[in-house]
């Protein structure tokens, strides 16, 4: 069965954008050499990438125009966009999903041997959450306080544990952190 795997960019206060919707200048605090080598690993290693739909529109505006390995496997790659709003999806290799995100997700989780990565789309991600879909997070730390702006973890009554998985610093300050949510076991 294939892997779902968060991976997200946050600040050190847990923020994942800033106070504008796709408020992203501060990546650059964090990236170089390490993690776009990451980012080409990471993709050379999915199957499919699963967005919500305002990181679906920024990441086409952006990836359409952009070159390099990492744009490459971006536009390449099958993609799913999740939206009750979008009448298309016009990125190279993408379909809509409008209905039943969940199902979806555990249908494509049966499919294929690649994994399935989910950037962003903080609000689809803590549906994915709350279902207990997600099979690994994988955060990159950015050495850098916001002070507010969009939190990558939305408010949930429910507690999610984790297992450390790996820990690996960087050479700009960031942190890769992995982690696997803790199973009860039966």
């Amino acid at each position: 069965m294939r892997k779902l795997i968060m991976w997200n960019l946050v600040t050190l206060d847990g923020m994942f954008e800033g106070h504008k919707s796709w408020d992203l200048d501060w990546h650059q605090s964090i990236w170089g050499p390490e993690l776009e080598q990451l980012s080409i690993e990471q993709l050379g290693s999915a199957d499919m990438l699963l967005f919500g739909r305002v990181t679906y529109e920024g990441m086409a505006a952006y990836w359409q125009a952009a070159k390099g390995e990492v744009a490459d496997y971006m536009n390449k790659l099958p993609k799913v966009v999740f939206s009750r709003t979008l009448d298309r999806a016009d990125w190279n290799n993408t379909r809509l999903i409008q209905d039943n995100a969940v199902e979806e997700v555990l249908a494509l989780k049966r499919q294929g041997a690649g994994n399935l990565f989910i950037f962003g789309s903080a609000g689809l991600c803590s549906t994915f959450m709350k279902h207990g879909l997600i099979d690994e997070y994988r955060l990159a730390i950015a050495p850098l306080v916001m002070g507010g702006g969009s939190p990558l973890f939305k408010q949930s009554p429910d507690r999610l544990k984790l297992k450390l998985i790996e820990a690996r610093p960087l050479g700009t300050g960031g942190v890769i952190l992995r982690y696997a949510p803790e199973r009860p076991t039966p």
